[in-house]
């Protein structure tokens, strides 16, 4: 059976991360960031509106539509993955985060369908490399079996 990877295995990926991947979009806001956040249906927050004058705004790395995936940790440089855990848990974290400023990491749609496919391809090449070791194993076991049968002679 071919394993395909899909949004829950990107999921699941993402939430065990603790900080943001070299091509995430990191942005470093200033409170009060000047957003309004929404949730959708798998309890993903996204952006709704950017206020045109506000913090995010003045970024020019935030659109309406993006998907907040990773928030800053209540203190210190660690994030937490945002992916379904609903708009009161994100806007709670934003909320104690310490210090004036919060790091969110947001992505489009198209960056996350682009993830789902890296992640299809890994978990493609995880589930090959786990074929060609039991096929390995299997051909050294009846390696094994038939230097047995010859030492019994």
């Amino acid at each position: 059976a071919l394993y395909m990877a899909n949004d829950k295995d990107l999921m699941r990926w993402a939430r065990a991360s603790r900080s943001a991947g070299v091509d995430d979009r990191v942005v470093d806001l200033k409170r009060p960031l000047g957003l309004v956040l929404n949730e959708d249906d798998d309890g993903n927050v996204y952006v709704e509106t950017v206020a045109p004058k506000g913090n995010a705004a003045r970024t020019g790395m935030v659109k309406e539509g993006d998907i907040v995936t990773m928030c800053s940790a209540t203190f210190g440089d660690q994030m937490w993955s945002t992916r379904g855990v609903g708009l009161t848990r994100v806007l709670a974290a934003i909320r104690v985060r310490a210090g004036p400023t919060v790091s969110l990491v947001f992505e489009s749609s198209q960056e996350t369908q682009k993830k789902v496919k890296i992640s299809s391809k890994a978990a493609v090449a995880a589930e090959e490399a786990r074929k060609r070791a039991q096929e390995k194993k299997d051909m050294l076991l009846k390696e094994l079996e038939r230097d047995e049968k010859r030492l019994k002679k």
